[in-house]
């Protein structure tokens, strides 16, 4: 490190030589006046990553071709845009939004199938570069993570402003694509801060700023309030972060139910959630947009059975069993309905899943049709013995010939063994991708991959 910092002066973060200085806006050092100027800047440790269109970006970084130009990450008429472009965003193009749709609003996007293995080497690269700054690294997602930089400085001999600036031009020499940081003094303030300068930005959130910073935002500002929750709230009288602040904290308790202190503390810039790399996922789930929509209980129900097996192997995968259970359900005017039950025991085994879902999948089999059918299970604990069920003793037959059928899977391969009802389901899949893949090559003039 070059010096302590004079806190007598605000300190200033150059973004060429990732060095913070005290001797005004410009860098003593490089002449460079590119960079941050903020009081806390030397005494902030909680970091948010975000990988700028991070799909999108991987495909610009392989292909030249692309550069310049709106590129959709997504596939199929009938499916949705996984990313996006930033190029795309400013013709209103947007991630979940239906293909049919993204394409209409920019007609002349370039649709690329997804990669995922090729997006997951560049995640573990990234993630690795941060785990060489510290060891309390939490990816919550393939793009984004949250580091505690907390004491690295003894360490690297340079401030997490310092470490975190020339990280992120690694990424951009070494990956080939650019990154935003947030920095500030926890979890909630720093992923706010990352979404302010975006793309290739950097931003600071201090504990001085944070209720001034907060009290003009909307509430829905706050991550996690969505549209409905954001509509609870307005009806109550509180249309900005600012209006929960001043709002005593047993009221906002008595309107809200348990959700007020969190929005107290949120509103207040309060999150007191540790940046932990062991972190469990929330949960498992499985889901498939069909190429026309489906009222059929009985086709449906095939494809339940399909997904059903997905999550369970998914769940055996990562040795986790879960205690509820939800149904995804969207309609073809694009409404969502999600059900959920609790179960008496956790499972990870899609028999129990299908049972389960299949109850719920029966109740909103009324005449409507759908795009969208998922399953998943959350609530999740490490898996323990297969529990028996004094009630259905046929349950404990089902239980003993999936544990069978895993064991032929994990010896023959996971497509190794399936039920009349998933080859059914696989088979319609197949059907759809093939017409798929024909609708994909008609509207980006492309030749799919395999074809000559």
């Amino acid at each position: 490190m070059d010096c302590p910092i004079n806190h007598a002066q605000t300190p200033f973060l150059c973004r060429e030589c990732y060095r913070i200085r005290t001797t005004g806006s410009v860098c003593p050092n490089c002449r460079n006046a590119d960079g941050l100027l903020h009081s806390e800047i030397a005494d902030l440790a909680i970091a948010h990553i975000d990988c700028d269109a991070f799909f999108a970006a991987i495909e610009k970084r392989d292909n030249p071709d692309l550069h310049g130009k709106p590129v959709i990450i997504g596939g199929g008429k009938r499916g949705v845009v996984a990313t996006c472009c930033y190029t795309a965003r400013l013709f209103g193009v947007r991630s979940a939004m239906p293909m049919f749709k993204a394409l209409k609003a920019c007609p002349n996007a370039i649709v690329v199938r997804p990669d995922f293995e090729k997006y997951k080497i560049a995640s573990r690269d990234i993630r690795a570069r941060m785990e060489k700054l510290t060891p309390l690294v939490q990816q919550v997602s393939i793009d984004e993570a949250y580091l505690d930089l907390s004491g690295t400085h003894k360490v690297h001999r340079a401030y997490p402003a310092e470490l975190l600036s020339s990280l992120q031009r690694e990424i951009e020499r070494d990956v080939g694509i650019t990154v935003s940081i947030g920095l500030s003094f926890n979890r909630f303030l720093a992923k706010s801060a990352s979404e302010l300068d975006k793309p290739n930005g950097f931003a600071v959130i201090g504990r001085g700023e944070a209720r001034s910073f907060l009290a003009t935002k909307p509430v829905e500002f706050v991550h996690g309030i969505g549209p409905a929750f954001a509509r609870q709230i307005r009806a109550k009288g509180f249309e900005t972060l600012g209006d929960l602040q001043s709002e005593d904290l047993k009221q906002l308790i008595s309107k809200f139910g348990d959700q007020g202190l969190w929005l107290h503390q949120r509103a207040l810039g309060i999150d007191n959630r540790p940046v932990d790399p062991r972190s469990d996922r929330k949960s498992i789930s499985s889901e498939t947009t069909f190429f026309e929509d489906i009222s059929d209980p009985g086709l449906l129900e095939d494809h339940l059975w399909y997904l059903c097996e997905k999550t369970a192997f998914r769940a055996k995968e990562t040795g986790l069993q879960g205690n509820v259970v939800t149904l995804k359900l969207k309609t073809s005017d694009f409404k969502t309905r999600t059900r959920r039950i609790t179960l008496h025991q956790p499972t990870q085994l899609s028999h129990t899943l299908f049972k389960t879902g299949r109850v719920m999948l029966k109740k909103e089999c009324d005449g409507a049709r759908f795009r969208l059918l998922g399953i998943g299970i959350s609530d999740l604990e490490p898996a323990k013995g297969d529990a028996i069920d004094l009630i259905d003793t046929k349950d404990t037959k089902r239980t003993r010939a999936e544990r069978a059928a895993d064991a032929a899977k994990a010896r023959f391969g996971k497509d190794a063994i399936s039920t009349g009802r998933g080859f059914r389901a696989i088979a319609k899949r197949t059907e759809q991708r093939e017409q798929s893949s024909d609708t994909d090559h008609n509207q980006t003039g492309r030749t799919p991959k395999g074809s000559s």
